[in-house]
């Protein structure tokens, strides 16, 4: 008999033509005999199920097999109606889980009370090494509570965050716990509300940590003085190889103040300023920052106001 390890079961959305088994869970019958299955199965590891109509009263269900499920590695529930009821189950099931390292919950109906019941469970899970939420509704008071969790938990490499409701003051909070954890490698803050006193918040935490590899601040409205402190960091951070800063209000004032970080760091590999309001001054600042500079291979200027004595400088650096 063949054993699987791996199953997926999602609709069909747009063009995407996947295992299709249109609206799987809407009947409890379904959800019953799956679940039932995974409490007892011993070589399932990855179990997708994005796009399909799981409530909350599915997601407990869930929740139940994971409890006693010991093969389980990577569970998706993107894009689904799981509301904090939902989430409530599973941060629960994670508390007593000792195997499940990926957990993918974009795109739900989570908000605050989902965001601190997750937390609870990140200060006692030891295998979770993946998080994502991002596409939901989760404000400062949640990220509040996760970031209380990443003080103390050790196996989070991966959290993302993006298109939720966080303002400076959630970001003051992960920036502080920032401080002492040594395990996160990539934080993906993108389409928040995110301004210079949060991004300097964060920047105090890039001068002590060494392990965040990937930050994304993409979509925020971080302007030249965020930026200005950001490179004050970059000259003394050595484990950040990707910024993402696009989209956002940052002008030559802010690309020269990066130049001249980039001439003393030594590990960012990428840098995205895409769609800001940096003139040719920023450019050739750049361009010079880049003679000098022997890490940076991926620089991303477009759509910004470079001239064509800026784009020239930088056309003779490549």
């Amino acid at each position: 008999m063949t054993q699987l390890s791996s199953l997926r079961l999602t609709t069909k959305l747009n063009n995407h033509q996947e295992t299709t088994v249109p609206n799987a869970f809407d009947k409890p019958t379904a959800i019953c005999l799956l679940t039932n299955d995974l409490k007892v199965n011993k070589t399932l590891t990855k179990l997708e199920l994005r796009w399909n109509q799981i409530s909350d009263r599915g997601v407990e269900a869930l929740a139940e097999a994971l409890k006693v499920n010991n093969t389980l590695t990577q569970l998706d529930l993107a894009d689904n109606q799981i509301s904090d009821r939902g989430v409530e189950a599973l941060a629960e099931a994670l508390k007593v889980n000792k195997t499940l390292t990926k957990l993918d919950l974009r795109c739900n109906q989570i908000f605050d009370r989902g965001g601190e019941a997750l937390a609870e469970a990140l200060k006692v899970n030891k295998t979770l090494t993946k998080l994502d939420l991002s596409i939901n509704q989760i404000s400062d008071r949640g990220v509040e509570a996760v970031a209380e969790a990443l003080k103390v938990n050790d196996t989070l490499t991966k959290l993302d965050l993006s298109i939720n409701q966080i303002s400076d003051r959630g970001v003051e909070a992960l920036a502080e716990a920032l401080k002492v954890n040594d395990t996160l490698a990539k934080l993906d803050l993108s389409i928040n509300q995110i301004s210079d006193r949060g991004v300097e918040a964060l920047t105090e935490a890039l001068k002590v940590n060494d392990t965040l590899a990937k930050l994304d601040l993409s979509i925020n409205q971080i302007s030249d003085r965020g930026v200005e402190a950001l490179a004050e960091a970059l000259k003394v951070n050595n484990t950040l190889i990707q910024l993402h800063l696009g989209w956002n209000q940052i002008s030559a004032r802010g690309g020269e103040a990066l130049a001249e970080a980039l001439k003393v760091n030594k590990t960012l590999t990428q840098l995205d300023l895409e769609n800001n309001q940096i003139t040719a001054g920023g450019g050739e600042a750049l361009t010079e920052a880049l003679k000098v500079n022997d890490t940076l291979t991926q620089l991303d200027l477009a759509d910004n106001q470079i001239s064509a004595r800026g784009g020239e400088a930088l056309r003779e650096w490549v």
